[in-house]
């Protein structure tokens, strides 16, 4: 439900009651990931999504229901042979979601969605299976292991359930986990279902270039926070850049040497400049970023690649580079690079080979998070 926080926590200011629903467990091919969500508050009003069209009618309803009766409910939805476009997943696979009525004086619920809409890091820990009367219960994880809610008032339950969510939030993943009800690691008592908020991966664009324009759109329509670096000045301009997060004028390695970074953050260098690109490459290729990608011909990273051998960047370093970057679309225009550039990230992260689905045996849908990692959708 942490990817429609900012919505559900204008609800809640409002006063509003509502019943959200989410994915917490998907087998096989399926639209949405764990965490989806969809939410119906007391007028009918629906906002975010759970599969894509598929059952999201059936959802609407149980959503209804749950607000009426105010109980929370799992129910699973598959592939239906007899009626595959009325509740089953068309697409073959099952999704399993919690359903629960969230009112709007929840403490723990509300903090979560608080949290979660400041891009605060936080996990937000629920029974996503086990007795009935503890279904939903949830438990709010922050960054620092403090933790508030209760999963049945126990404290070693609830010790050990605000122990495992602070491990997926310190990998910004969300998922399940086993514990047993007693408070030990032992599965087969309780599932948690945890979501993992934390702040937007970054991407740095380095060059103040045609391309950079596009790539910014393409970096913020995929979720990251986005900063333009370029040490010239004339082209390094909020006005040339309005939708990047950040706009710096520094020596691109300078700025990488003393900037954040982290194991989600992609590097975009655009540059295609050995002055700019060598220093710049011997830093980024050492850091533990999830991708270094670098623009210029294949004449351009041969010249790029020796240079950089002879500054002591060893072979294992030089693989980590994608360069030429991007996936190769025939892509001409900035536009059309932005999105073999982004296209190539994706990939990356998602464990997929960029080849065409037609005529693939290849699952559609990868369960490999390679980048790690937000929650949001993550």
């Amino acid at each position: 439900m942490l990817d429609i926080a900012q919505a559900l926590h204008r609800w809640s200011e409002e006063g509003r009651d509502f019943a959200v629903a989410t994915v917490v467990a998907v087998d096989g091919s399926a639209p949405r990931a764990p965490g989806a969500a969809m939410a119906v508050d007391g007028e009918g009003t629906a906002i975010g999504s759970v599969s894509g069209g598929c059952v999201e009618g059936a959802v609407y309803e149980l959503c209804v229901q749950a607000l009426q009766d105010g109980r929370t409910v799992r129910e699973r939805f598959g592939y239906s042979d007899e009626d595959a476009f009325a509740v089953g997943l068309t697409c073959g696979g099952v999704i399993d979601v919690l359903v629960a009525p969230v009112r709007s004086e929840e403490r723990v619920l509300g903090a979560a969605l608080s949290a979660a809409g400041r891009d605060d890091p936080v996990a937000l820990a629920r029974v996503a299976r086990g007795p009935e009367g503890l279904l939903g219960r949830a438990l709010l994880v922050r960054g620092d292991g403090s933790y508030e809610g209760s999963l049945d008032g126990r404290p070693a339950l609830d010790g050990r359930a605000a122990a495992e969510a602070r491990a997926l939030l310190d990998a910004g993943r969300t998922g399940t986990v086993e514990i047993a009800e007693d408070g030990t690691s032992c599965p087969g008592g309780l599932t948690l279902f945890v979501e993992s908020s934390v702040p937007p991966p970054r991407m740095i664009v380095f060059g103040a270039v045609d391309f950079a324009t596009a790539l910014v759109r393409a970096g913020k329509f995929l979720g990251h926070h986005v900063t333009v670096c370029d040490a010239r000045p004339v082209f390094a301009t909020r006005a040339r850049f309005p939708e990047a997060d950040e706009v710096v004028v520094d020596w691109p390695h300078r700025y990488l040497g003393r900037t954040a970074t982290d194991e989600r953050t992609v590097l975009c260098v655009l540059t295609h400049d050995a002055r700019f690109d060598i220093p710049l490459l011997e830093t980024a290729l050492r850091l533990p970023v999830a991708y270094v990608g670098a623009m210029g011909s294949r004449r351009t990273h041969e010249d790029r690649n020796r240079r950089l051998r002879e500054v002591g960047v060893s072979e294992d370093e030089l693989d980590r580079l994608r360069s030429p970057i991007g996936l190769d679309l025939g892509a001409r225009t900035p536009e059309e690079t932005a999105l073999s550039i982004a296209a190539e990230i994706v990939a990356e992260r998602r464990g997929g080979t960029g080849a065409p689905l037609t005529g693939s045996r290849t699952p559609i849908h990868h369960d490999v998070d390679r980048m790690s990692h937000s929650g949001k959708s993550a």
